[in-house]
């Protein structure tokens, strides 16, 4: 279990895209930090993350776990748990997987509610996912959403 005060990190796992959010100390706000990117079939970029954790001292990580629409686990969520046991061993932090169904839609939405656009901007949104992860995570813990996804026995 993750501390409930200190900073959070959120990873929103994708393909190319691994978009990065940050809250805030009392866990109230989460914010868009970075998306690293990286080649099809290459591994997680853990010395970059490593620097984030170093800059911005979280006190754990919540892993998106992408799972199908009737909540099943595929390849997908496979290889997020796989890139959350790295996370954990490099980091030293504890970790938590989340369900992160339609993150990215919703970040797509906020971002057509308020007048922008995606054409190009990619990274911003993975991003702005991952924020919308974290925030509903923090939100879920604080008993105003649903509980979170158990990891699956191995």
């Amino acid at each position: 279990m993750l501390p409930m005060t200190g900073r959070l990190i959120a990873v929103d796992w994708g393909d190319r895209r691994i978009g990065l959010a940050l809250s805030d100390d009392a866990q109230i706000l989460a914010s868009p930090l970075d998306t690293l990117v990286r080649r099809l079939g290459k591994r997680f970029p853990v010395p970059r993350f490593l620097e984030l954790i170093a800059q911005h001292h979280p006190v754990g990580v919540v892993v998106g776990l992408p799972l199908s629409g009737e909540g099943a686990e595929e390849a997908s969520a496979l290889a997020a748990r796989e890139m959350a046991g790295t996370i954990a061993g490099r980091s030293g932090l504890p970790v938590e997987l989340w369900d992160e169904r339609m993150s990215t839609a919703r970040a797509l939405r906020v971002i057509r509610e308020q007048g922008g656009s995606t054409r190009g901007r990619r990274e911003a949104v993975d991003a702005l996912a991952a924020a919308v992860l974290l925030q509903h995570f923090m939100e879920a813990r604080r008993g105003q959403r649903a509980e979170p996804v158990e990891p699956a026995d191995r």
